[in-house]
């Protein structure tokens, strides 16, 4: 149960972001608004660890990760950032978070399907498989104009 209520405020706070994101945008730029977001959460996320995680982690673990693809989270997070500010500008907020989290669903159950990146494989289920189609059918649905 905690990790749907964690879910749950993970999905509103994305919403939220994207929306303060690209308001900041519309008054300065893209770039600049990125570059802030990542900054200040860079910010946050070292006043946490220096509370929290001081005594059991150092930065130099980084370097002994086996998979260095998986170090590329803060050039992904820029990109995610970038293109939830332009896709909200462009579509507004609910069909942009439609879309995004369609893709997010679909992504994740290749990712699954194939084990890929490490994750744990899991068997091809119709149901899943129908379950992103549906949402694809609310996509459609959510812009379909009556």
């Amino acid at each position: 149960m905690l990790g749907f209520i964690i879910a749950l405020i993970s999905g509103a706070l994305m919403s939220i972001q994207g929306v303060f994101n690209t308001g900041v945008t519309k008054q300065t730029g893209v770039w600049i608004t990125n570059s802030f977001v990542q900054f200040t959460g860079f910010l946050v996320c070292l006043v946490i660890w220096f509370f929290v995680e001081r005594k059991e982690t150092n930065v130099m673990q980084l370097w002994g990760v086996d998979h260095k693809y998986m170090l590329l989270g803060g050039l992904i997070g820029a990109m995610i950032t970038w293109t939830v500010i332009l896709s909200m500008g462009k579509l507004g907020t609910a069909k942009a978070v439609l879309v995004i989290v369609v893709a997010q669903i679909f992504v994740a159950y290749l990712i699954e399907l194939f084990g890929l990146f490490g994750a744990q494989k899991a068997e091809f289920q119709w149901t899943k498989l129908l379950g992103v189609l549906l949402a694809v059918g609310g996509i459609s649905l959510f812009h379909w104009k009556s």
